[in-house]
């Protein structure tokens, strides 16, 4: 090889190693300090798009996790001022059944100022209860009922509940002992007894049959009930999509009031009047007993939605890291071989620059 000045292929090859090593270097060092792998797209650009998808989900699963939390909360609300509802149905009914015997014909109207009094409380703890603004009890928040086609099934439209239930039409399908209701994109079947009393549960769709002796499946074939969406809303958003199905819950909490119990009109004022009360109480405190397994079981649904996201969120997040994240370990290994490399070319160079001295010995 001849000796040239000029041209020193030597050192122009350890500066492009060295150049090389010093890049290297620098992005060892990026990534050890921000804990990244991925810090820009040129970085790994597939991996970098599938974790901004994967953080989008679990910023929007945190936003539903918060959701299923304040929907805890209003339930609650609701539950509380239910639970005051039924005890003074209860406190009713003792005046009714002392209304109704005639020792206590000289207090009856003691009995019955007592009673008007506590209706009128009932009236006053649903029009004040609320939770963000939103009257939760005088029936508009969430889905209602608003028609039933059946015929010859033994059903009536108080034998059904649609706590849960997006508004739309649910047709029912009926194959010997296999119930199938569809609605909304959605068709859910369950095993039920031909005939007879029994509860029927459609819970994907939130729809409840509450069926007495006079049932007979066979008769809701192609038989249709229609819901309608409540003026207050009703529904939460418990996921990342617009699937109503997967992504969102209903809870309807039912009307208390004095009039949609039944019980406005009771009076105490006479034996008659008071044996007649008796039985609409009873009436008013096992719907308001319904309502108040309503909002249990809602209450249930969305603890196990808010574990369920939990869940997800972790695993989200644990998939996400797998792709950005940087292996610490991994990378101070390799950030250390690049240093000793750095310092190892960086002398090669020196070298190669003194290499070229060695003509000036062939002019003296």
């Amino acid at each position: 090889m001849g000796l040239r000045i000029n041209t020193n292929v030597a050192a122009i090859n350890a500066h492009r190693h060295l150049l090389e090593t010093n890049f290297r270097l620098s992005r060892n060092m990026e990534r050890l300090s921000s804990g990244y792998r991925i810090n820009h797209a040129s970085d790994d650009a597939a991996g970098l798009s599938i974790a901004n998808r994967l953080r989008t989900n679990v910023r929007s699963l945190t936003v539903a996790s918060r959701n299923v939390n304040e929907a805890k909360s209003m339930v609650n609300v609701a539950e509380g001022a239910a639970n005051q509802v039924e005890g003074i149905l209860e406190r009713l009914k003792e005046l009714a059944t002392q209304a109704a015997s005639d020792n206590a014909s000289t207090d009856r109207d003691k009995i019955n100022s007592e009673s008007s009094t506590l209706l009128d409380e009932i009236d006053r703890i649903v029009n004040d209860t609320e939770y963000q603004g939103t009257i939760l009890l005088k029936g508009n928040f969430g889905n209602g009922l608003s028609s039933v086609s059946v015929s010859g099934s033994g059903l009536v439209s108080s034998d059904f509940s649609v706590g849960g239930a997006a508004a739309g039409t649910y047709t029912f399908n009926v194959s010997g002992t296999s119930l199938a209701i569809t609605g909304n994109n959605i068709t859910q079947t369950v095993t039920v007894t031909s005939e007879g009393a029994q509860t029927i549960h459609f819970d994907k769709l939130g729809i409840t049959i509450n069926a007495d002796s006079d049932f007979s499946a066979a008769g809701l074939d192609n038989d249709t009930i229609t819901v309608t969406a409540g003026a207050c809303g009703g529904v939460f958003q418990v996921g990342s999509g617009n699937d109503n199905s997967a992504d969102t819950i209903g809870v309807t909490l039912g009307n208390l009031s004095t009039t949609a119990l039944g019980v406005n009109g009771i009076s105490l004022s006479d034996r008659s009047s008071a044996s007649s009360a008796l039985s609409t109480i009873d009436s008013a405190i096992n719907t308001v007993n319904n309502r108040l397994g309503n909002m249990g079981a809602a209450i249930n649904r969305l603890d196990y939605a808010y574990s369920n996201l939990q869940v997800t969120i972790e695993n989200f997040q644990s998939s996400e890291s797998v792709i950005r994240d940087v292996d610490m370990a991994s990378e101070m290994v390799s950030f250390t071989k690049n240093q000793i490399l750095e310092q190892a070319g960086t002398a090669m160079l020196a070298q190669a620059n003194m290499s070229s001295q060695g003509v000036l010995t062939l002019m003296r």
